[in-house]
């Protein structure tokens, strides 16, 4: 299922370290999946809709 959707690098990440985080979104936004760029063979996390708005409301 991850392999059809299209995932982009969080503006967070810096280019000149291992740690990026790379997360993407199913249409109507319904989970958002976040996973490690080191390790992308790993399952990624995934979030409802709701609950990523709500995490990224508190952390932004």
């Amino acid at each position: 299922m991850t392999a059809s959707l299209t995932w982009f690098t969080s503006s967070y990440s810096g280019n000149d370290g291992p740690n990026c985080v790379e997360v993407a979104i199913t249409p109507a936004a319904a989970t958002v999946h976040v996973r490690d760029t080191k390790d992308r063979r790993r399952a990624p996390l995934v979030f409802g809709g709701s609950a990523w708005g709500e995490f990224a409301g508190q952390v932004g």
